[in-house]
């Protein structure tokens, strides 16, 4: 398959940066690399979108109605990333080699960087940052799986997986080195780079030495499981998840 149809069948779906298998997700590094490889080749050229002007390599994606994916003025999605049916994008951006699963929810300001697997059923929420990961190739993306919210203004990067379900509070901020701590149980344990199903996760810190002093550093802290009144803060209103396309 040469760059150029890689690119179309991540446009239409058919492959994917990463895709789950079991409990694991495995990283497609030739697509990876094809996307690479597709910057390299692509040159700079001015668009024109109604009143807007861009000076992209990349062009934007296309045929909105027919995938049944509603977007809000003046939201942006790259060609090369894959949108399901259902997807909502308030003025937010999606980069090349994203999949975003049916029914979610791209709310304002939030990004979808690189390569970056956002499940079904999922809320990013106001000014959201999900990172991208493309290389090295075979290096993993970020991850969210189904049902997951992430509140506004978090940061997920460095290929970060969360957890179906899990619920992350307001400005919770992820990278690979960031400690996630579990203290519902009578010890901590502790997680990197990964927050387990159902989890609700706050921004918190921990205590450092160093040679200046103690300070505290930013964690993340696990402080229980998703519950029934969690749904109720976190789910979307049935006029924005069901809707037909043109009302």
């Amino acid at each position: 398959m040469t760059t150029e149809e890689t690119i179309a069948a991540l446009d239409r779906g058919e492959l994917r940066v990463a895709e789950p298998a079991g409990d694991d997700w495995v990283v497609n590094e030739d697509v990876q690399a094809a996307i690479l490889d597709f910057f390299r080749s692509q040159q700079m050229e001015p668009r024109e979108v109604g009143p807007f002007e861009y000076h992209d390599k990349i062009p934007l994606k296309t045929g909105y109605e027919a995938l049944g994916v509603r977007v809000v003025p003046p939201a942006v999605a790259r060609y090369g990333s894959f949108l399901s049916r259902g997807v909502i994008l308030m003025p937010s951006y999606v980069n090349i080699g994203a999949w975003v699963g049916p029914n979610t929810m791209v709310d304002t300001w939030a990004t979808v960087g690189s390569g970056a697997q956002i499940g079904a059923d999922v809320h990013l929420a106001g000014g959201v940052g999900i990172g991208g990961v493309l290389e090295p190739p075979g290096a993993r993306p970020v991850i969210v799986e189904d049902g997951a919210f992430i509140g506004s203004r978090c940061i997920v990067t460095e290929g970060v997986r969360i957890g179906r379900e899990a619920v992350l509070a307001p400005n919770v901020s992820l990278t690979a080195s960031v400690p996630i701590i579990d203290v519902t149980g009578p010890e901590p344990i502790e997680h990197r780079g990964y927050v387990p199903p159902r989890s609700i996760v706050v921004p918190g810190t921990r205590p450092k030495e160093f040679p200046a002093g103690t300070y505290q550093l930013g964690c993340a802290l696990i402080i229980g499981r998703r519950s029934e009144s969690t749904n109720l803060k976190t789910s979307l209103n049935d006029a924005l998840r069901e809707y037909e396309i043109g009302a």
